[in-house]
């Protein structure tokens, strides 16, 4: 069997179809290279979704900086960085990306100084510790955002190319799923550790080889066959950015979809407070980590594929599915808090909420994805990333100071407030039009 029966056939199961090349939108060279490319970005996002879990600002980076005895308040900061970070810029250096024909090489170039950004912060573990730690963790981190954000705004147009429709959530989808199989193995581990607490070196292993997925992802992706593409209009920068703000005013479905998508920020934001409640109620034991990343790491073995095929049919249905979830499940730590807190202290309660939550979190993703690729046409598809990113970048970093409310509020009252947010983002994705 050759190479291109192989990747033929393995598509045509991942897809669960006879026919594998259902190409509506992409050109005949592109619709014959989708089984192959199909594959590499499975890989590709493998190695760098498993980069994400071993990395993860919500989980690990907060443990190794409290390892480190970096103070408090920078803790706090490390998810809204690290996410806008990457959004922000992105209204600027759409510009240029525009100007580049094979876009893959933005992408590739970005998740090179993502790997030396987390290979940084691992010398960081390793080498220092308090306020220094600290400091120098935010400003690598800082730098894998901007990095980040290059690959955002090049991977969906490179997706939309290569991809056709009603098969690009599976993309997502299986790639996370697989990247949580590992991440279950890694949680494992850390169960089964008998040590109470890891050392820094540990961490500095553990951060150092996530820096080596995104090298390995890096490969891969150039590897993808793009065909050159639309390259109009590109131009200043700054003027480039404000211009397309304006689409916010002409395109009322996009829209509606930012607003939905700000909406629906509360299952990322309200993630690191289930970690901060189960430090509060169990201690920092490295089991507990174990706990969160296996939740974390199930949840998308489990979850991704089955949301990649729900949004490949409804993307909308899937923020709305989501949104409910977020919001119910933050209402009920709320009141198993207010009601019943020894139930909390039972060792695997929040592992397992947090478990249900990183469903939820898994589907907001998935679907929002699908939907603004899908959403968008050609080149236009650049425009909707980028404003959407920069402008929820933007509100992430207003957001990020709930930490704040922690001196008038109690974790679970934080909780509660964050999901609010996802009844109302539920609301609003119930009156976006089908992207199809």
């Amino acid at each position: 069997m050759n190479k291109q029966s192989l990747s033929e056939n393995l598509y045509a199961k991942l897809v669960n179809e006879e026919d594998a090349r259902v190409c509506t939108d992409i050109g005949d060279q592109a619709c014959r290279d989708v089984p192959g490319n199909f594959l590499l970005m499975i890989l590709t996002h493998f190695f760098s979704k498993l980069g994400d879990a071993l990395a993860n600002p919500k989980v690990v980076l907060p443990w190794v900086m409290e390892t480190l005895q970096a103070p408090l308040y920078l803790i706090g900061f490390l998810v809204p960085i690290r996410e806008s970070g990457s959004l922000i810029p992105q209204l600027f250096i759409a510009s240029y990306i525009r100007a580049v024909p094979v876009r893959k090489w933005v992408w590739v170039i970005g998740s090179l100084v993502q790997a030396l950004a987390i290979g940084g912060i691992g010398l960081v573990a390793w080498f220092l510790n308090g306020a220094t730690a600290g400091w120098a963790i935010i400003g690598l981190l800082v730098l894998f955002s901007l990095a980040r954000g290059l690959s955002s705004v090049a991977s969906k147009d490179v997706l939309g190319k290569t991809i056709p429709k009603t098969r690009r959530g599976q993309v997502n989808g299986w790639s996370a799923s697989a990247a949580g199989l590992v991440t279950v193995g890694l949680a494992l581990l850390l169960l089964i550790s008998s040590a109470d607490q890891l050392p820094p070196q540990a961490y500095g292993l553990l951060l150092a080889g996530a820096g080596l997925l995104w090298l390995v992802a890096a490969a891969i992706y150039a590897r993808i066959n793009e065909l050159p593409g639309e390259t109009a209009g590109g131009g200043n920068a700054v003027v480039e950015a404000f211009k397309r703000l304006a689409i916010l005013r002409t395109d009322a479905p996009f829209r509606r979809f930012v607003i939905t998508r700000a909406l629906l920020l509360c299952s990322a934001l309200t993630a690191p407070y289930y970690v901060v409640l189960a430090q509060q109620k169990l201690g920092s034991a490295a089991s507990l980590l174990g706990l969160f990343l296996l939740a974390s790491g199930a949840a998308s073995l489990l979850s991704a594929p089955l949301w990649g095929r729900f949004a490949d049919l409804s993307s909308r249905r899937v923020m709305m599915l989501a949104a409910v979830l977020t919001a119910a499940l933050g209402l009920l730590v709320y009141l198993l808090d207010s009601l019943q807190p020894a139930w909390l202290t039972i060792g695997w309660a929040l592992p397992a909420l947090y478990f249900c939550l990183s469903i939820a979190h898994q589907g907001v993703r998935i679907g929002r994805k699908t939907y603004v690729v899908d959403l968008a046409k050609g080149n236009r598809r650049t425009d909707y990333v980028a404003v959407s990113n920069s402008l929820i970048g933007l509100i992430l970093l207003l957001l990020g100071f709930a930490g704040a409310l922690g001196s008038v509020l109690a974790v679970s009252e934080i909780i509660l407030l964050l999901s609010l947010l996802g009844a109302l983002g539920a609301a609003m994705a119930s009156a976006l039009p089908e992207a199809k």
